[in-house]
């Protein structure tokens, strides 16, 4: 994070440069990183067992609570109580919670030990409820609520295509070529070879992807960042704030209902993350890129990432503590 502040405070200009290398409205930089994150994780994927995964209904009604009636109230009544002075950034807050994590969950859930092949049902769902929901939910927290609550209202207008094409990029293509890979691999060396040696030399891959992703993140908005510190500091409140509700309260109710602590961890990171891809390409899209709107899309991932990195570490200390059983087998 630093060396990505550094980066933009040291070049102003990155900004403008990295536009030039773009794939439609794509970041070319982040869509590589993002990419070299997700592939070696979806290559860990065992997806022979996946049918599994898919009949335990408890898991995946309990996902989709949490990501599509739960998240998004919860970011649009933290956006109106904690900054109902600033509009723009307001409404960029809830065009955030209004995208559902189909991308850097998967390296969350991988690092605390979740299970893998759960986390790819519940992104692949996600990300299908996406294409259809977003622009509904858009007009119902931007424009139909608020008018119910008598309150100041702002529509988005973003087509199913953009939707679906931010999915396709940034699930997609690490998706087929995680599958592609464990099924031609195994079918060529075998399991053993495949799961001991082939994933132990690419598994590194997904954490350099990881931190290119954030200094990329970092240094594209680094200037603006440190030249705006106090309204980072007010819109990264409620993203504190959303985060610790989402997750705790996820995990809270897995430990409750007895899930285990690998589909436990794997339902709460991806409750709490976010698609900032698909966030940050609306607000610009819609706003412009100049927007409060924007940069409370921006700012959302850089809150993000630190304070998943250390739900990462909660994951684990609580795994000990509830799941001592589990704990002592280790993570898989």
């Amino acid at each position: 994070m630093l060396t990505g502040l550094g980066l933009g405070r040291l070049f102003p200009d990155l900004n403008e440069q990295l536009e030039k290398v773009k794939v439609d409205t794509v970041s070319l930089p982040i869509a590589i990183g993002l990419f070299a994150m997700m592939y070696p994780v979806l290559a860990k994927v065992r997806y022979r067992s996946i049918g599994t995964v898919v009949a335990d209904r408890r898991s995946l009604a309990m996902s989709l609570i949490l990501n599509w009636l739960i998240g998004p109230a919860v970011m649009f009544a933290l956006a109106w109580l904690m900054l109902p002075d600033l509009p723009e950034y307001r409404t960029g807050l809830i065009i955030v919670g209004l995208a559902r994590c189909i991308a850097m969950v998967l390296i969350w859930n991988d690092l605390a030990g979740g299970n893998r092949e759960l986390a790819a049902v519940l992104v692949a769902i996600n990300s299908m409820f996406q294409i259809v929901a977003y622009s509904l939910l858009g007009y119902f927290y931007l424009e139909l609520l608020p008018g119910w609550l008598g309150l100041d209202s702002n529509g988005i207008e973003v087509t199913v295509w953009e939707i679906a094409k931010s999915v396709l990029i940034f699930l997609g293509g690490p998706l087929l070529a995680g599958f592609l890979t464990r099924t031609f691999g195994e079918r060529a060396k075998g399991t053993e070879w495949y799961e001991q040696r082939f994933l132990a030399k690419i598994g590194p891959v997904a954490l350099y992807g990881l931190l290119f992703t954030i200094v990329i993140l970092f240094a594209l908005q680094g200037d603006r960042i440190t030249n705006q510190p106090l309204d980072v500091g007010r819109i990264a409140l409620p993203l504190l704030a959303y985060f610790a509700i989402m997750w705790f309260g996820s995990f809270y109710a897995g430990v409750k209902m007895r899930l285990p602590y690998d589909r436990n961890a794997a339902i709460a990171f991806t409750a709490a993350g976010n698609n900032f891809e698909l966030a940050i390409a609306v607000a610009i899209g819609v706003f412009g890129v100049s927007s409060g709107q924007a940069l409370a899309g921006v700012v959302g991932p850089l809150i993000e990432v630190p304070v998943l990195v250390g739900l990462v570490y909660i994951a684990l200390a609580t795994k000990r503590r509830f799941y001592p059983a589990q704990a002592a087998v280790g993570n898989g």
